[in-house]
């Protein structure tokens, strides 16, 4: 699957590439994972908006977040797919260019994520390695991960 990828600043953002992106958190981090949390977090406005699109339809997308906001380190956040696109391979190929685009942004050697504790094997297969004990955040297990290049 060919899909058309888009780096944006916020300011950049048409409102319907806004829409998309707060509609595909909200259906999987919200509805999908059942975990009311508050998803603008005043994050948005700094970071970079990374989009794999199908068409019309958003298929992949994470937020990258400059150095100093979420960690000291450069990190990737809100990682989602949509679910009729999983196990095609757009997640991995959207972590990969994302990582990419971090590095090459933000001109820094380290990443470090906030990961849904089950998702560590993934993250581990791009690179990651734990550096956090597990906590909860919104009620999921989490731990913190770093990427070093």
């Amino acid at each position: 699957m060919e899909l058309e990828w888009t780096l944006k600043k916020f300011d950049a953002l048409s409102i319907s590439e806004l829409y998309a992106i707060l509609q595909l958190r909200n259906e999987v981090f919200v509805v999908e994972q059942n975990c009311p949390y508050q998803d603008a977090d005043n994050k948005d406005q700094e970071s970079l908006h990374f989009m794999g699109w199908d068409g019309d339809t958003l298929v992949a997308y994470t937020r990258i977040i400059p150095q100093g906001i979420s960690y000291t380190e450069a990190s990737i956040g809100r990682v989602v797919t949509n679910s009729r696109y999983r196990g095609t391979g757009a997640g991995r190929q959207l972590m990969k260019l994302s990582i990419q685009n971090t590095l090459e942004q933000f001109n820094c050697t380290q990443i470090k994520i906030g990961a849904q504790l089950y998702l560590k094997k993934f993250y581990e297969g791009l690179g990651f390695v734990q550096c956090s004990e597990q906590y909860l955040e919104d009620n999921i297990p989490h731990i913190e991960m770093l990427l070093s290049k």
